[in-house]
């Protein structure tokens, strides 16, 4: 989780990714998803052979946060076979949150 990368498809993003994606909708002046960043490193280093986490940023690609109805934030939205499956707003505690994925993936 630690890289930072830009593309130019976000649908070619989630279809291409051999694992199920959590995509993490953030902006860089909202305090919870500050919060969130540290829980989703947790999450990243217990998941990360059965789990992608991807960052994007609301106000960089907010066309893309729209198109998924995203109105609060950090959202987290999970996607299998480049459909979303699940969604979840608002902050957690990495167990929880970890629980809550393990039970979806």
């Amino acid at each position: 989780m630690a890289t930072t990368q830009e593309f130019t498809s976000f649908d070619e993003l989630i279809a291409n990714s051999e694992l199920p994606t959590l995509v993490d909708f953030y902006a860089p002046w909202c305090g919870p998803c500050q919060l969130m960043a540290k829980i989703l490193q947790e999450v990243n280093s217990e998941l990360k052979s059965q789990l992608r986490i991807v960052k994007i940023n609301t106000d960089k690609y907010p066309a893309i946060a729209s198109r998924y109805q995203v109105y609060a934030l950090p959202t987290l939205v999970l996607f299998k076979d480049g459909q979303p499956v699940d969604r979840i707003e608002g902050a957690m505690p990495a167990n929880q949150l970890t629980d809550h994925l393990r039970s979806r993936l």
